[in-house]
C-alpha cells in the first residue's frame, strides 16, 4: 500500500490542529493523514515546538497548590472507571486513528448502501462537522457536486481522479465553495476514502438532492 503522497495538508490546517482549534471530525482527518505522511508529521512537530516555546515565554500568574494536590489527583484517577481495552492495531487499510473509531480495520465497518454500488459509514464525532468513510467501486463516479463549506477527502485504498488531479493512498483533496467536481474511482481497484465536511454538499442532479437529507451528505 506504499506510495508517494503528493497532496498534503496546508500549514493553516496543521497549525490549527497543533493549537487544538479544529473540531473532532477535522482533527481525525489530520491525525489520520499525519500517521501516513512523513512530511506533514514533521511540519506538525515544528508547529508543536513553536507553540511550546511561545507558552514557555508567555507571562503566567501562578497559584499556590495544596501540598497534597498531586496525591489527590492520582487518587481521583485511580478511582475513576476503568477504560476498556482497545483491540490491538494491525497494519491495514485504515490508519491507527481510524482503527480506534471502528474498533478494527475495514472488516469492522458497518457500511450503508447509498446507491450505484457506493457505500458509506458515518463516524460518531462531535457536532460541527461530519466524518464518513466512503466505499466507491472501481470505475464508479460520485455525483457531480459543489460545496457549501470545506470538504477534505483522504484516500485510504485505491485512487480517484477529478478534473483537477489524481489522488492515491494518503493524498488529501481540500475542496471549498469554488471547487465543483465529479470524482471517479480508478478502474483498477475499489476506492475507500475518509471524507470530512462542515456543510452539506451542493448537488446538481435531482436524485442526489432528494436523497441528501436521508444520507446526511
Amino acid at each position: 500500500m506504499s506510495n508517494e503522497i503528493r497532496h498534503h495538508l496546508t500549514d493553516e490546517i496543521l497549525m490549527a490542529y497543533s493549537a487544538g482549534s479544529l473540531n473532532e471530525a477535522f482533527s481525525l482527518m489530520v491525525a489520520s493523514h499525519v500517521s501516513l505522511c512523513d512530511e506533514c508529521r514533521a511540519r506538525l512537530a515544528s508547529f508543536d515546538a513553536i507553540g511550546g516555546a511561545l507558552l514557555d515565554e508567555a507571562p503566567t500568574d501562578t497559584a499556590a497548590l495544596a501540598p497534597d494536590s498531586l496525591q489527590a489527583t492520582m487518587a481521583r484517577i485511580a478511582a475513576g472507571p476503568a477504560q476498556p481495552a482497545r483491540p490491538r492495531r494491525r497494519p491495514g487499510v485504515l490508519p491507527a486513528p481510524l482503527q480506534d473509531y471502528v474498533n478494527g480495520d475495514v472488516d469492522k465497518i458497518r457500511w450503508r448502501a447509498v446507491g450505484m454500488g457506493v457505500k458509506q459509514a458515518i463516524l460518531k464525532t462531535a457536532p460541527g462537522a461530519t466524518a464518513r468513510l466512503l466505499y466507491i467501486p472501481a470505475g464508479a463516479a460520485m455525483p457531480d457536486h459543489g460545496h457549501r463549506g470545506m470538504e477534505m477527502t483522504m484516500v485510504l485504498q485505491g485512487a480517484f481522479s477529478d478534473d483537477d488531479d489524481r489522488f492515491a493512498r494518503g493524498d488529501v483533496e481540500i475542496a471549498d465553495e469554488e471547487l465543483h467536481h465529479t470524482p471517479v474511482a480508478d478502474i483498477s481497484e475499489d476506492c475507500i476514502c475518509l471524507a470530512v465536511t462542515d456543510a452539506p454538499l451542493r448537488f446538481n442532479s435531482l436524485l442526489p438532492r432528494l436523497a441528501q437529507p436521508f444520507l446526511r451528505i
